[in-house]
């Protein structure tokens, strides 16, 4: 039977999905981003499949709508209406004057590759729905061109990674990882900087100026040489183990897809194999777990975020125990928070209440409790945190993050993949033969 509070989550992270629908696509969230972004139609897909198999379809395939002739899939598609409500716009990119690029306006960047991911769970859970409509047929060669695009034109390390040429192609904005890359980068873009992201939050909780500065300086270089990631001048270059691993997990999506109509799965398989094996390079033995490597340097970054916990999604990972033993140590879950943090507890520059610099984000603790059941480990670990996950969500209006100890929320509300994913985890929990 369905208890009371379950109810009231599915009830209220509907009317949250609900609320920001936007026609073809779900708004992150209404006032702070009014556009359609990449990754998080990824992980709203996942909470839409639960009520709307129609819905969760057009989720993906609008963002396919944006994707360019080399096969990118862009950050941002921009609702040119609104193209005063974030900065940058649509004015500042141009897509539409890019031959590569598709008729509506885009960003130049990308973010991590949780698509094919995202479409297979989407057909996974309503097969009767997806081939009716003919959507694994319909998105699967999009989304090989996505990921030929990742293997051809990204791999700037040589060695099998994709590399992200600015911050926000991580998804994690302002993660500690990118400091030291970001300090060699200059802070006074010719572009005037507006903020109104500070209009919908508090300025504590997001990047500073200086931050937003050089994000600036980065983007006005990447456009200005057309978006070409073979030309090498990018001054900022790193391979992200979330990234990949969100990579590596699609592929084996993609075999999935690929079997489901009739294609060959193994160059998929192989493709997730053979970046699980290149994740390695990127294993830091005193950290205890995955991070970021500078390309355009050749060294490791030695920090410990969630982006080095995030590979844990892999089956056969090499470094799993020691990542597991990391995760549960006393930088992460060892002392009991909420939820997980998104950097290490103990680091001096730690701040609970500072975007990617420390809080606890929704989707990062999702994917860290799939990756503990992925790995057959601390299921009781795993439940508690899809109990506080769906608990926070609900008592605070489905906040952006949270402070991990604390519990208390920061960023927007009426945070979309909040609530589609606290209500994947209710979903999950009331299937048949769960408990």
């Amino acid at each position: 039977m369905t208890s009371p509070v379950s109810a009231d989550l599915a009830a209220a992270a509907v009317a949250v999905l609900n609320k920001n629908w936007a026609g073809s696509h779900t708004l992150p969230a209404t006032g702070l981003y009014p556009h359609q972004w990449s990754w998080d139609s990824g992980f709203i897909a996942l909470g839409l499949r639960h009520i709307d198999a129609d819905r969760a379809q057009q989720e993906l395939e609008s963002l396919l709508n944006g994707q360019w002739e080399d096969g990118r899939l862009p950050q941002i598609i921009y609702d040119v209406t609104r193209d005063d409500d974030y900065s940058p716009g649509a004015s500042f990119w141009k897509s539409t004057d890019h031959p590569d690029a598709p008729i509506v306006p885009t960003t130049g960047l990308i973010q991590p590759p949780n698509h094919a991911w995202a479409a297979w769970e989407v057909h996974r859970i309503n097969p009767d729905a997806s081939t009716r409509n003919g959507f694994l047929n319909r998105v699967y060669p999009n989304l090989v061109a996505w990921h030929e695009y990742l293997g051809t034109r990204r791999d700037r390390g040589g060695r099998g990674l994709a590399s992200v040429v600015h911050p926000w192609e991580s998804g994690m904005d302002n993660s500690p990882l990118w400091d030291e890359a970001l300090a060699r980068v200059p802070d006074t873009p010719k572009h005037e900087i507006r903020r109104p992201d500070l209009q919908h939050a508090d300025a504590a909780e997001r990047p500073s100026a200086k931050e937003y500065g050089r994000f600036f300086w980065l983007a006005e270089q990447y456009r200005d040489h057309g978006c070409d990631d073979l030309l090498g001048e990018d001054s900022f270059v790193l391979e992200d183990p979330a990234f990949n691993a969100l990579w590596a997990r699609s592929e084996l999506a993609l075999a999935d897809i690929a079997r489901s109509i009739g294609k060959d799965p193994m160059p998929h398989e192989a493709r997730a194999q053979l970046l699980t094996e290149a994740l390695e390079t990127l294993f830091d033995s005193e950290l205890g777990l995955y991070t970021a490597r500078d390309v355009n340097i050749g060294a490791l970054v030695r920090k410990a975020t969630i982006s080095g916990i995030i590979p844990l999604i892999l089956p056969q990972l090499r470094q799993a125990e020691s990542v597991l033993g990391t995760l549960m140590g006393p930088g992460f879950l060892g002392d009991g928070p909420y939820m997980v943090p998104s950097y290490d507890l103990r680091a001096e520059d730690f701040e609970p209440a500072q975007y990617w610099r420390g809080p606890a984000w929704f989707n990062m603790t999702w994917l860290v409790i799939f990756g503990l059941r992925v790995q057959g480990a601390h299921e009781q670990e795993a439940q508690r945190l899809a109990a506080n996950l769906q608990q926070l969500a609900l008592e605070h209006g489905f906040p952006e993050y949270i402070d991990p100890v604390t519990g208390a929320p920061h960023g927007t509300r009426n945070f979309s993949w909040t609530a589609a994913l606290s209500l994947d985890l209710l979903r999950a929990e009331q299937a048949p033969g769960t408990d």
